[in-house]
């Protein structure tokens, strides 16, 4: 029997309980994480979609935005959804003033790059050439370009977006899939973290 791996969520704002449901129906066991001594009992961390300031901003009021990057930089997995996508770009465009991530992708994300609110939308794309999944949009953000080290996991139109991406133990897309039913991508990263 394999053991499943303790997964946390970043849960001080986002789309909490969706990941919660995805990872477990994936095989892991999934906590919430809120404080630096809960980041330290998990194998891995979803930093959900959300808002990419508020997040920055509530990491820093409850003392979670070093020991995040510290976790990450020591090579704790973790898989980053819209919001979460930004929080682990090394750098952003489209950003307010001072914005800052957790960083550990070495890409540039552009923020609310498909438009508005009433500009989300659902697509297929081809995840990681592990076939079809649906993807949500809501307010999100593109890849503008990755450095030598990150792999692409999936496209979108318009021409071609980057819209997953993959650094050793970091994923990030810029879609929902929490909120389609489908756990493929949960499932991949679940895989990601029981094999670090």
């Amino acid at each position: 029997m394999t053991i499943a791996p303790t997964i946390g969520v970043f849960a001080l704002q986002g789309d909490v309980r969706e990941h919660i449901r995805s990872l477990e129906a994936a095989g892991a066991r999934a906590v919430t994480v809120r404080r630096p001594h809960e980041l330290e009992a998990v194998d891995g961390l979803v930093i959900p979609g959300g808002e990419s300031t508020t997040m920055w901003k509530l990491a820093e009021i409850f003392e979670l935005l070093e020991p995040l990057r510290m976790r990450i930089k020591a090579g704790m997995p973790a898989y980053g959804s819209c919001a979460g996508m930004i929080m682990l770009a090394d750098r952003i465009e489209g950003g307010i003033e001072g914005q800052q991530t957790i960083g550990g992708i070495d890409m540039v994300v552009r923020r609310n790059a498909f438009g508005r609110q009433v500009d989300s939308f659902e697509a297929d794309i081809d995840f990681a050439g592990r076939g079809i999944t649906r993807a949500v949009f809501i307010r999100a953000p593109w890849v503008e370009s990755v450095g030598s080290e990150v792999e692409v996991l999936a496209l979108a139109e318009p021409g071609d977006r980057i819209v997953a991406v993959r650094q050793g133990p970091l994923l990030a897309t810029s879609f929902h899939p929490e909120l389609t039913g489908d756990v493929g991508v949960h499932s991949y990263f679940t895989e990601m973290v029981r094999e670090l």
